[in-house]
């Protein structure tokens, strides 16, 4: 019988609070932890060995921290969703971490159901990140930018909104009935045209002039 659940390896450094996810997460008929690790290192080596589809990241260890292990994750070609969880909110965390390619980032004093909604949410492809870090995430992007929401067209504001709440690409498509390939070439022109980076940018962006 094929074992379709999504497979999560959890990466924390105090066994009772990877052992409490773990009993989380087996309640859940789609979700499947294959995995745990104490340390960064360890959690680089279990990557390579299981290919999780997702990697719940504590931050705050001693041999090795969560932004460390996901740059050489990332180094390393990981290609699936990785989580940081875990207490701190320090600004130059929060944008470490997403500017190295983390799937969002989630303050460990969030209730259990939460956890698991935004786990899913992950997997779907959308940006997750506690609700109480949107001011760090908008003061790290405060410098004034070429573009104005005005310089924007009304189709790249209705993306911007959607990629703001989470969405991803295909699910942007699909509410404005327009293609994922048309999404693409709105979200390229955003980001040249506000000088941004990445889609966490365009979204904190979004978050302090669009609503």
């Amino acid at each position: 019988m094929t074992d379709d659940r999504h497979t999560i390896l959890l990466v924390d450094d105090h066994p009772m609070m990877r052992r409490g996810i773990r009993q989380l997460l087996e309640l859940e008929d789609d979700l499947r932890v294959c995995g745990e690790a104490g340390d960064g290192e360890a959690a680089l080596a279990l990557a390579d060995e299981l290919a999780p589809q997702l990697i719940l990241l504590d931050n705050n260890m001693a041999r090795l921290n969560g932004v460390e292990t996901l740059r050489r994750l990332r180094q390393n070609g990981y290609a699936g969703k990785v989580l940081l969880f875990t207490v701190s909110d320090a600004e130059d965390d929060v944008h470490d971490a997403l500017r190295l390619g983390a799937d969002g980032y989630l303050l460990k004093d969030m209730e259990p159901e939460h956890l698991v909604r935004e786990i899913r949410n992950a997997l779907r492809g959308e940006l997750v990140v506690s609700p109480s870090l949107a001011k760090v995430l908008a003061q790290g992007l405060r410098a004034p930018r070429p573009a104005t929401q005005q310089e924007l067209t009304e189709r790249e504001r209705q993306v911007l909104r959607m990629v703001m709440a989470g969405n991803s690409n295909k699910v942007i498509g699909a509410r404005l009935g327009i293609t994922e390939g048309t999404v693409k070439v709105h979200m390229k022109n955003l980001l040249q045209k506000l000088k941004l980076r990445s889609r966490v940018e365009a979204a904190v962006w979004a978050l302090e002039h669009l609503t």
